[in-house]
């Protein structure tokens, strides 16, 4: 992992459970570039990802909108569908509301330590 500086943007390497809707078990393998605007309350990312699912890569994206100090939307497409999230950002718990595939909701919780 590199962290985002004024001249770079983040990178990032890993694996996760393939996307949302995929079979138990499908792994997806990443690089992810993040940057965030330096005077506008935005950032954004992109993904190369390999997916065991599609057995191919596929290119997730994304952007966030800052509303407020502690509140985002994040417009996303994971390579296959779109999503949208509201997010909550506290100091050391967070919560997003989803829009799966703008089809369903969704609630995920996250935490820092």
């Amino acid at each position: 992992m590199l962290t985002e500086n004024e001249k770079r943007p983040a990178l990032f390497l890993g694996t996760s459970s393939d996307r949302i809707g995929a079979p138990a078990g499908d792994q997806s393998y990443f690089a992810t570039v993040a940057k965030r605007h330096p005077r506008l309350p935005i950032s954004a990312y992109a993904t190369l990802n390999y997916s065991e699912w599609d057995d191919g890569f596929n290119v997730p994206f994304g952007v966030e909108f800052d509303i407020g100090e502690r509140f985002s939307i994040r417009p996303m497409y994971d390579g296959d569908r779109s999503h949208l999230m509201l997010n909550f950002h506290g100091r050391r718990l967070g919560a997003s509301l989803l829009w799966v595939w703008l089809e369903r909701v969704g609630v995920a919780f996250s935490t820092r330590f």
